[in-house]
């Protein structure tokens, strides 16, 4: 299965923030939407950083209860690793295992066009285990 089967599934819709937002701004939203990251954006809507919650736990641990008014850009991961859409599952299990982090923003010709999380990931792995294990049982029946 690839990207753009998932996100034909899942919708196309990506929470973002830009750089200047405060963590206090994200917090809110993170809560609001019961997500675990947003994907920071310019102005021109290019993708610049990912602000996931444990970046904002880090930050908190460092700076204290101060670090809510700080703007994402100071604890933003800014070194963005993303997929496109012709991507696999397999993939995407790689990138995100060997990343050490859940959540991937799909990237098409420059334009942000989705987000996959790990729970997306491990969903479609799921269910293409259970077709796998139906398509056995009728092979050893039949």
């Amino acid at each position: 299965m690839s990207v753009s089967l998932i996100l034909a599934q899942k919708g196309n819709d990506v929470v973002t923030v830009t750089s200047q937002s405060t963590l206090a701004d994200a917090v809110d939203i993170l809560a609001m939407r019961k997500i675990g990251a947003v994907v920071v954006v310019n102005k021109d809507k290019t993708v610049c950083g990912i602000l996931s919650e444990r970046d904002i736990v880090r930050q908190i641990a460092e700076t204290g209860a101060e670090a809510l008014q700080e703007s994402v850009s100071h604890c933003m991961t800014s070194k963005v690793v993303s997929c496109d859409t012709s991507e696999t599952i397999d993939g995407l299990m790689e990138k995100m295992t060997t990343g050490r982090f859940r959540h991937l923003p799909v990237i098409e010709n420059g334009e942000l066009v989705g987000l996959i999380s790990i729970g997306d990931v491990v969903k479609r792995k799921i269910e293409q285990a259970e077709r796998d294990a139906d398509e056995m049982k009728r092979y050893i029946a039949g």
